[in-house]
Order: C-alpha cells, then sequence, then structure tokens
C-alpha cells in the first residue's frame, strides 16, 4: 500500500470517527421506580436486591448506570444493543406486566443462566468485577427464585 493511500485511508478513518460522535442514543435513565417493579409486588431480600442491582440491573432494568465510555461512539452503540436485548429478555422493573407462566418461565431462566454462568455477559464482568457472581450467590439467588415461585403460583 502507498504511503499516500494509507494516510488518505486514515484520514477517513479519523473522520468516519469523529463525525459518529454526533449520533446518540436514548439513554435507559429512568429515575422514577416503576410500579410494576419487581420489588413492588414481591418480597426481594435486600442482599438479593443489592446482587440484581450490581449483576443485573444495567441490562435488564428502566434505569442503567453508564459508565464514562459509554459516551464514546460505537461503544454506546454496542451498549445500547446490549441494553435493548437484556430488556427484552427480562426487565425486572416491568416484572409485574408479565403473565404467571411468562414470570415463572424468566426465574427459571435466570437460575439457568446465572448457573451456567451465561449470566451476567463476561463483557460486563471484565469491567465490572463486583457484577461476578459467587457460588455462594448463586445459591442465595436460586433459593429466593423458588421462594419467589411459590409466591407467584
Amino acid at each position: 500500500m502507498k504511503k499516500s493511500t494509507f494516510k488518505t485511508l486514515a484520514l477517513v478513518i479519523v473522520l468516519v470517527l469523529v463525525i459518529i460522535q454526533f449520533f446518540g442514543i436514548e439513554k435507559n435513565n429512568n429515575p422514577i421506580a416503576s410500579k410494576n417493579a419487581i420489588e413492588e409486588h414481591y418480597s426481594v431480600p435486600p442482599k438479593i436486591q443489592q446482587l440484581l442491582k450490581t449483576s443485573c440491573y444495567d441490562c435488564h432494568s428502566n434505569n442503567t448506570t453508564y459508565p464514562w465510555y459509554s459516551n464514546v461512539q460505537p461503544v454506546k452503540w454496542w451498549l445500547d444493543d446490549h441494553i435493548r436485548d437484556g430488556k427484552k429478555h427480562l426487565n425486572f422493573d416491568e416484572f409485574n406486566t408479565y403473565t404467571i407462566k411468562k414470570k415463572l418461565h424468566k426465574l427459571d431462566e435466570v437460575v439457568e443462566t446465572i448457573n451456567k454462568d451465561e449470566m451476567p455477559l463476561t463483557s460486563y464482568t471484565l469491567i465490572h468485577d463486583n457484577a461476578k457472581l459467587s457460588a455462594t450467590d448463586k445459591k442465595e439467588v436460586e433459593a429466593w427464585v423458588n421462594e419467589l415461585k411459590k409466591e407467584i403460583r
């Protein structure tokens, strides 16, 4: 590759990166607690609530805590996609809008995904080390889910 071609390509890449900074997203920040939130309708012990907030709520609620790098494109788009996808699968702030059957299914999925180490995502725990769930955390969440399922039925 000629030096002038490389310089032109580098300039185009830098220009594209600058231009995309002007394309934003609607952030997932709703400071008002939802009346449909799981904790508004069911018993969620403080320890479990803290685990959910630390390990799940950034992608599975209506209120994300955004890190500094979320202001840089294309990271902003990537995070937005993860959050939208997470909320599509399970939104703890809209949990009470689900049917009983869907609630029970989602709770089964919570246990399954944490026990298979599918959640929280590795890409999330690389940066949010405190979001990793220990074996004890997983057992406590599973015990809570089992109690909650009895309450829902």
